[in-house]
């Protein structure tokens, strides 16, 4: 049987480890923001983190086809923003022809959407905790 000692070992490890994972992950994107030249479209950094969500055009992230180029589409980074009560899509960066594009650019966009989302899945994770804590001292 595990001590308590043991136990609170593993959870600070664990909490640690996430902790690790999304400093490194945010720096990667924001290197990854500037070298896509999304600064373009988003001056700040962290106004990433308005929209709602982010998608790609031209490249599969599905299980099944991930990292594979549509033929005959255009390259795109597209996020969802809410604009008065409406959702809105917003081209991020265009990159051309998915014939036209190379590997490690294919390979860049993918990561950077990628990372967009699981910083976005941390920064939920927050908000929630919050929301619950809320409810929990409503309680008392």
């Amino acid at each position: 049987m595990e001590s308590k000692l043991e136990r609170l070992k593993k959870l600070t490890d664990k909490i640690v480890s996430f902790e690790i994972i999304r400093k490194e992950n945010k720096n990667r994107l924001k290197e990854l923001f500037f070298e896509l030249n999304i600064d373009e479209k988003v001056k700040i950094f962290d106004d990433l983190f308005d929209f709602k969500a982010m998608n790609l055009s031209g490249i599969s992230l599905d299980d099944e086809n991930f990292g594979k180029l549509q033929e005959k589409k255009y390259i795109q980074i597209i996020a969802i923003k809410k604009i008065d009560k409406k959702l809105k899509n917003i081209n991020l960066r265009y990159f051309g022809r998915a014939e036209k594009i190379e590997e490690i650019l294919k390979d860049k966009i993918v990561e950077f959407v990628l990372r967009w989302r699981l910083e976005k899945s941390f920064l939920q994770v927050e908000h929630y905790k919050k929301l619950v804590k809320r409810v929990d001292s409503d309680r008392r």
